[in-house]
């Protein structure tokens, strides 16, 4: 079956630069759908997505955008046309990856048309600012690929070709060879840290597959929760076992690894069946490049490797994470346990480790009882999180949830 990309840009200002991955793609045996998201100019050939269709799609008008007087404003309409567009196109199945050339303005509505396409649906982006500071982190798709344009910012030359030939050839390759994720098991996602974090995936895998569930484990440091949250979004997880919460702690101190506000939502809004638990949000995790802040300097610190480094929430921190916690299970449509094991959240909180805090741990567990309310089931655990009496628990809500036709046995 040939591939077909979906291929965006502004076709006035870069039109050969979009002719060339066209040609490109074309001639590696691929096909292109082109979408126009120029507003003033026009392209030297037809697109088979013109300027009014995306500015249609965005619930505007071409000539609202092309006389607005604001660049920001009309690319705002583009780019919500573009995402809604490029939904709908992978939805009836007209697309099988997208590939977006751009600057900040045209990278600011690719970012949107990437969010707006599946997981498992390859998304490039070919950008003068990839993966730069500018971008926050919750703008990213959780799969989303970027590429620098190297000498790109006006007109085709070696350089920049080198680049453009790249992300030609690796869109087509990637929809070529996809697999997107089809369960042929009901799903149990799990959020966790390495094992020398938390180590209670090392004890859960084997008995959710002896159940009959394929268990997938999401790394929580800030893309790994948002491809957690995609996938739920999406209905994917029969259940979940969310015991890794540190990217609510960071974005609640402002680190930059979080996973957006809508961290620990998305099952809930679907009624998926959460088992929750507070693994690391004892913890705020900072770019290990960058210097702790003086506001945490002077906190137990722990440095992970050259990557994380990470400061303690003071026990009056730890209350107002729990709270937040709370609000958000509360909102749940579907059932919720809470697990609070009461002798620590992380392997370095135990006795004798660089985060132990045994005031800030007796916070976080007095906050628990008062914050988790009915619906949400809360159970008070006398062990570690990574002691294995905390996996027994999980796995005897979740048995308890299949005897009573809460998850459907496998």
């Amino acid at each position: 079956m040939t591939k077909t990309i979906l291929l965006i840009g502004t076709y006035d200002t870069k039109d050969d630069e979009l002719r060339y991955v066209a040609r490109r793609i074309v001639a590696m045996g691929g096909a292109v759908m082109r979408m126009d998201v120029s507003v003033l100019g026009d392209p030297s050939q037809p697109t088979e997505i013109t300027k009014a269709d995306v500015a249609r799609a965005g619930g505007s008008d071409i000539e609202t955008a092309m006389t607005c007087g604001d660049e920001n404003t009309a690319m705002q309409i583009m780019a919500r046309g573009a995402a809604t567009m490029s939904a709908e196109l992978c939805a009836k199945g007209e697309i099988h990856g997208m590939l977006a050339l751009g600057g900040t303005m045209g990278t600011d509505l690719a970012l949107d048309c990437a969010q707006a396409l599946p997981m498992g649906v390859p998304k490039y982006v070919v950008s003068t600012v990839a993966f730069s500071p500018l971008i926050p982190p919750d703008r990213l798709s959780p799969d989303i690929q970027m590429i620098l344009w190297a000498g790109g910012l006006y007109g085709l030359n070696a350089v920049c070709k080198s680049s453009l030939s790249q992300a030609a050839g690796a869109v087509l390759g990637a929809a070529q060879a996809v697999e997107p994720p089809r369960a042929t098991r009901p799903v149990i996602g799990m959020t966790s840290l390495g094992s020398s974090c938390l180590k209670y995936m090392t004890h859960l895998r084997a008995p959710l597959e002896e159940r009959g569930f394929e268990v997938a484990v999401f790394h929580a440091t800030g893309m790994g929760g948002m491809a957690f949250e995609a996938l739920a979004a999406q209905g994917y997880f029969a259940a979940t076992m969310d015991f890794a919460l540190p990217e609510l702690a960071n974005l609640m101190v402002g680190s930059v690894a979080h996973a957006g506000r809508g961290r620990l939502t998305r099952a809930g809004a679907l009624g998926i069946p959460q088992i929750v638990a507070p693994g690391c949000t004892d913890l705020i995790d900072f770019a290990g490049w960058q210097d702790i802040p003086d506001a945490y300097a002077d906190r137990p610190f722990h440095a992970h490797n050259r990557l994380i480094q990470s400061s303690a929430l003071s026990p009056d921190e730890r209350r107002t994470l729990v709270r937040d916690i709370a609000q958000r299970l509360s909102r749940a449509s579907g059932p919720v346990h809470m697990l609070m094991p009461t002798h620590g959240v992380e392997e370095w909180d135990r006795p004798g480790g660089p985060a132990h805090d045994p005031d800030g741990l007796a916070a976080m567990v007095e906050e628990m009882q008062t914050a988790i309310t009915a619906p949400v089931e809360l159970t008070m655990l006398d062990c570690h999180i990574n002691d294995p009496a905390f996996a027994t628990a999980a796995l005897g809500v979740l048995d308890a949830w299949l005897c009573d036709g809460t998850l459907t046995r496998p």
